[in-house]
């Protein structure tokens, strides 16, 4: 069982971070590509507040740099 949930913790950490990577190489202007990370992020009810968005759009996008 626990290495089950070990394998559906590594696939969703993926798919997080694929989808991530995604939308930050995606034909967008930054400010337009951050907009839009926003707004799927509160559609989603991840988060409500515009300094924590950004928090996480800073944080996709140094990972994404390294």
């Amino acid at each position: 069982m626990n290495d089950n949930m070990n394998l559906l913790y590594a696939f969703i950490g993926g798919a997080l971070a694929g989808a991530g990577i995604a939308l930050l190489f995606a034909p967008e202007k930054g400010k337009d590509l951050r907009a839009h990370i926003k707004e799927v992020l509160k559609k989603k009810g991840l988060c409500d507040c515009d300094a924590h968005v950004n928090e996480i759009v800073e944080e996709i996008t140094t990972t994404v740099e390294k």
